[in-house]
């Protein structure tokens, strides 16, 4: 998980704004009080919106307590505890994490990649053992992805759909004992779709570094950069109508799925993230948004 999905604050109630920051405070005091520092470093409000979709599945109210944090240490913070839909997004990221650091030391062998390998090898190898057949699949996936990556695969729909399944196993692979096998697929239809746009979304942010760094990337392949004829600004403005057609495409497959999912809470804030927070940083990413307006989180 990236960092892209948020919620558009002013859209927010006041009183949903701050349970949803107790999600994301609550996914960085489960990492710190389970597995340690370090981990917290991986922390993004992506944790915060599974935490968040996860709990809702069901009407019990959750656990909100005020304290200080590392981070905030004179004022203190709502923190969403003793959540397992927290524990479980928690767990997920670092999972994720420590699967990227093994890619990098695949792709550049750099040296600040194996030292945060070493940081976080203990602690995912006893979640290796907690969430073998999540882990599984995202080795799986990655594996994947990595081969196409090697090959110079020019087909976004086979690239995306690698990463897609990873985040269809992490949505799915949740077993709280308020989430049905229905409410799972739905769930997994949900991080399919998601999935795939964050994919999508990231590979169009990282374009001027890729091509500066001579990285893969699926849109450079597809649509054929030639950098003897045409300026990276040239590229990214031509490839932009179809990106963000595939973008929008995407996301209204995620909202069909979501439409399904039966919440016992946090609708509104649900709601947000999916019909107001992705759509704007789909605008903010394609450039059609100031990279610099607040009102995504």
């Amino acid at each position: 998980m990236v960092g892209y999905v948020v919620a558009d604050k002013p859209e927010l109630k006041v009183k949903e704004y701050e349970l949803y920051c107790s999600y994301y405070c609550g996914v960085c005091k489960s990492i710190g009080k389970r597995h340690g520092f370090f981990p917290r470093l991986v922390l993004s409000y992506d944790s915060a919106f599974l935490a968040m979709i996860l709990s809702s599945l069901n009407s019990k109210e959750e656990t909100i307590l005020r304290e200080h944090c590392i981070i905030h240490p004179v004022k203190k913070k709502n923190i969403c505890v003793e959540n397992p839909a927290v524990d479980y997004a928690a767990d997920v990221m670092i999972i994720l994490a420590y699967q990227k650091v093994i890619d990098d030391i695949k792709d550049d062998n750099k040296a600040s990649a194996k030292a945060m390998k070493l940081m976080f090898q203990g602690t995912y190898r006893k979640l290796q053992a907690k969430y073998p057949r999540l882990c599984l699949i995202i080795e799986k996936e990655l594996e994947v992805l990595s081969a196409m990556e090697k090959e110079k695969c020019s087909s976004i729909d086979m690239t995306s759909d690698a990463f897609a399944r990873i985040m269809e196993a992490v949505f799915n692979s949740y077993s709280d004992g308020d989430c049905d096998d229905v409410q799972r697929k739905v769930l997994g239809n949900i991080g399919f779709h998601l999935g795939k746009w964050m994919y999508l979304i990231d590979a169009f942010d990282d374009i001027d570094e890729n091509i500066e760094d001579k990285n893969y990337n699926p849109l450079i392949y597809r649509f054929a950069y030639d950098p003897v004829n045409e300026s990276k600004e040239a590229f990214k403005e031509r490839i932009i109508p179809r990106t963000e057609f595939l973008l929008f495409h995407y996301l209204g497959e995620m909202e069909k799925a979501y439409n399904l999912l039966d919440l016992g809470k946090n609708k509104g804030i649900a709601s947000n993230i999916i019909y107001f927070g992705l759509n704007r940083k789909t605008e903010q990413v394609l450039g059609k948004g100031n990279d610099k307006d607040e009102r995504s989180l």
